[in-house]
């Protein structure tokens, strides 16, 4: 009797790790493990009335972050100007911020992608840059916007949806749920059309001023004296519009970093607001 209980004991012994001994099943097989789905891209909750939200800056209390954007503007009806050789798109600067590791949210319309099908490809590609909806071809959503045409209102939700779809078919795996408004003018028509696709529309607080200027320190000088911590700054991704971006940038982003700024996409400003960054 004592040579049994000493040999169930050290059978309890070796099966210590089981829930008890004598009545443990075999072991379980270690279960897979599970990968988390991907995480949405942050975004603003709908405003009154479930109207599209609108972001300008992120927290101003939150560290010297700031955002640089840049919109990548073609229309429609600039496709005779680019095959007799205007050049809207501007690599030079892509380049200029892959040298710099600064990170960067273009706004791209899809117009602009269709043309240059393989810079739009590259820059949703590259990690240090998302790709955001500017558009399909940069046509207005309210009247009287800097003289560009106007979008009618029953079709500003499909416009938006066009641009998306432009942007994947050339390659961009995962464009950003914001968008920029062609010459930021919208109003509650707008913002209520498109409430449905699920967009924050992201605007600015500080204006590069580099449409069409030619003096990259006048820039740079704009855009130094308006920073502040949580900023989203516009400026432009198109050499014909804007030839002095990318001398600009050169000198706009060794300067705030002396100063203690921190490079960031608008997803990590507006992250930040939500405890999601």
């Amino acid at each position: 009797m004592i040579t049994l209980l000493r040999r169930a004991t050290a059978v309890c012994a070796l099966g210590a790790a089981l829930a008890a001994c004598g009545t443990a099943g075999p072991p379980r097989a270690a279960s897979a493990p599970t990968s988390a789905p991907p995480s949405r891209p942050p975004t603003l909750a709908p405003g009154p009335a479930g109207l599209t939200p609108v972001f300008a800056h992120g927290s101003r209390t939150g560290g010297r972050t700031v955002a640089l954007t840049f919109d990548a503007d073609m229309t429609a009806g600039q496709g005779a100007r680019a095959a007799a050789g205007e050049r809207f798109d501007h690599p030079r600067l892509i380049s200029t911020l892959r040298t710099l590791k600064v990170p960067a949210t273009v706004f791209m319309t899809g117009r602009w992608a269709e043309e240059y099908p393989d810079q739009a490809r590259s820059i949703g590609r590259d990690p240090l840059f998302e790709v955001a909806n500017h558009s399909y071809s940069h046509y207005a959503y309210t009247r009287h916007c800097y003289g560009l045409p106007a979008v009618p209102r029953e079709r500003m939700r499909s416009d938006v949806e066009r641009a998306y779809a432009a942007l994947r078919k050339v390659g961009v795996p995962d464009p950003m749920p914001y968008f920029r408004f062609p010459g930021g003018c919208y109003d509650r028509r707008a913002l209520r059309a498109l409430s449905p696709t699920g967009v924050t529309a992201v605007q600015w607080d500080v204006v590069g001023g580099d449409a069409f200027e030619t003096d990259a320190d006048a820039v740079v000088r704009q855009v130094l004296d308006g920073v502040r911590p949580g900023s989203v700054v516009v400026l432009h991704c198109t050499r014909s519009a804007a030839p002095a971006t990318e001398r600009a940038v050169r000198a706009i982003v060794p300067e705030l970093r002396r100063d203690g700024f921190r490079f960031v996409k608008v997803s990590e400003l507006i992250g930040s607001l939500s405890g999601r960054s």
